[in-house]
Formats: structure tokens, sequence, C-alpha cells
């Protein structure tokens, strides 16, 4: 009897040292609903994806998707190690990361409305030579793993979604990162596989292509102004 006990005890035991371990954010659904907001904003990423399905097509944008969430994942594990612990020990840098971030944001947004018709005429220019999928992954990967918009949605935006009295702010951060690169590759792809289908329609008019990337600087304006305001009341 004790002998097939044993094994479940060994369960047991990992289970605890597991669940004391991995914390799962409280405000997690405020998160998920922010991530996806900042992530369906056309920004560098999205932008990216657009270009390649509308000079190569649909399986080119999702391949760049692949890539590119891969990078954002990358960049997750990194702000997750490299910041939760200088989070957790300091309040004056938690909320000054925010401030950062915030203002940076906002400088993203009307950077890229003051220049949107540069952006849409790259959008449609890729060159003349189609990439092969293992090249779109690499070059998705280093998009998203350079993409400002996700270092500071990583480093200045979801810091505002921890709970710190729950302590594990690494587990915390490495939950939402994992969670935001699949909200990220699930809308990115949307995007591409969308985009891939009316590839003509787009091409056609760069006003649509210019409109979008208004949008999407607005949109990261006031991602910016939320991440502030966010940062004076926990201050």
């Amino acid at each position: 009897m004790e002998r097939n006990l044993h094994p479940l005890s060994h369960v047991w035991h990992y289970y605890l040292l597991v669940s004391s371990v991995i914390v799962f954010p409280h405000h997690f659904v405020e998160f998920a609903i922010t991530a996806f907001i900042i992530i369906l904003v056309p920004g560098p990423s999205v932008l990216f994806t657009i270009a390649r399905a509308i000079s190569w097509g649909r399986a080119t944008a999702v391949a760049t998707v692949i890539g590119n969430t891969s990078g954002s994942l990358a960049v997750s594990i990194i702000v997750a190690f490299g910041l939760g612990p200088i989070l957790q020990r300091s309040h004056i840098i938690f909320t000054g990361v925010q401030v950062a971030g915030g203002l940076y944001l906002m400088y993203l947004g009307y950077d890229a409305i003051r220049k949107s018709p540069i952006h849409a005429s790259d959008m449609t220019n890729q060159g003349d030579s189609r990439p092969s999928i293992r090249r779109s992954i690499r070059d998705g990967f280093w998009v998203g793993f350079l993409n400002p918009k996700v270092l500071i949605f990583f480093a200045a935006i979801l810091p505002g979604f921890l709970d710190k009295s729950q302590g594990h702010l690494i587990s915390q951060l490495l939950i939402m990162g994992v969670s935001f690169s699949i909200i990220a590759f699930l809308s990115d792809s949307t995007w591409g596989i969308i985009a891939g289908t009316i590839r003509n329609w787009l091409a056609t008019e760069i006003k649509r292509l210019v409109t979008m990337r208004i949008i999407g600087g607005v949109v990261m304006v006031l991602l910016g102004i939320f991440t502030l305001v966010t940062a004076y009341r926990q201050r």
C-alpha cells in the first residue's frame, strides 16, 4: 500500500513546489485586454507582416509572424529575469520605468503619425525576390526582438499589472510574457492572412495604409497616457 502511495506523494510534492513558485497575476484579465489592444494596433511588427503579405502572400506572412512572436517572447524572458528583481526591490524604479515607458510610447505614436506616408510607401516596396520560409522566420524574429513597442510594453506597461503583494514577480512576468506572445501570434496571423487575401486592394491605394498607420499612432499615444495615469495612481 505504501509502495503505491509513494509516487503520488512525489507528484503532490512537486505540485506544491511549482505552485509556490508560479504565481498567476490577479490582474490577468485586465492585462490580456490591454495586451490585445496594443498588439492589434498596427505597429512595426504588424506593419512588417502586412508588408510581407501584400508582396508575397499569406504563407510568407504567417512565417514572419512565427519569427516575430518568437522575438517578442525572447524579449519578455530577458525583461522578466533582468527587470523583475529590480522592480521587486525598488518602488521608485518601478514607477520611473512606467513613466519613462509611457512618455516614450507617446513619442512612438507621434512619430508614427508624422511619418505615416513614408511607412506606408515602404510597405508596398519589399523588393523583387520572394524570401524563403526560413528567412521570413529569421527576419520576423529580429523585427519582434528589436520592436520598441514590445520592449516598452514589457518594461513599462506590463509592470502595472503585477501584484507585488504576491511576490514572485519574475513568475508573473513570465506568465504574462508567454500569454502576450500567444495573443500576438493569433492576432498578427489574422492580420497577415487578411492582408494576403486582399493584397491587391491594399496595394492599389496607399491612403488606406497611411490611415492605418495614423490610427496605430493615435492608439499608441493613448496607451502612453494610460501608462502615465497608472503610474500616478500606484505612486
